[in-house]
């Protein structure tokens, strides 16, 4: 009975853990990059970028497992492969020295996704991440190919933005396919 009650409370512990680690995750990809010797601008940048993309790749991943539309699959893929190389190009851009946060995501967007399947997770997908979540990126991208302070980091965001505006059109188109506002 003892051992019983010993295994019941440490998979509540590891059960009620769980969510705390992905937002340490994130605050941890924070801290790193606010370590960073940038100017601020550059900073934010760097962290808004790497969590956008991160966020974008893991929410991808739920779409092609929570979905049953091929759209939104065929959107999904795309993000993934596009991000991805992103990811790339940015940490490529990066200064020697300067951290940039990988497996970052925003957990809060991801878990509001988690629950949900069919229908219901692809108007949540398209409005979160295709649409609001490209339109934050472009804005971050924008800022940073404007003000950025790091050459490299400029130039990247520069080279990245039509990307990023590509998608946000892809996504715009997918929500006005589906109906969604």
């Amino acid at each position: 009975m003892k051992r019983s009650a010993i295994v019941v409370a440490a998979l509540a512990t590891t059960l009620f853990s769980a969510a705390p680690v992905a937002a340490l995750a994130q605050t941890q990809a924070a801290s790193q990059t606010l370590g960073n010797d940038l100017p601020p601008t550059d900073k934010a940048f760097v962290q808004a970028a790497s969590s956008a993309g991160s966020t974008e790749i893991d929410a991808a991943k739920l779409a092609t497992k929570q979905s049953q539309d091929a759209d939104v699959k065929s959107f999904a893929h795309h993000m993934m492969i596009d991000h991805t190389k992103l990811a790339i190009q940015l940490k490529m851009a990066a200064p020697s020295g300067v951290t940039v946060p990988k497996d970052n995501s925003d957990p809060s967007v991801l878990d509001s996704l988690k629950a949900l399947h069919g229908k219901q997770f692809d108007e949540a997908y398209i409005q979160k991440l295709g649409v609001q979540g490209h339109q934050e990126a472009v804005q971050a991208f924008q800022k940073e190919a404007q003000e950025g302070q790091n050459a490299k980091l400029k130039e990247a965001a520069q080279k990245a933005l039509p990307t990023i505006e590509k998608h946000l059109q892809m996504a715009q188109q997918l929500a006005a396919k589906k109906g969604i506002q």
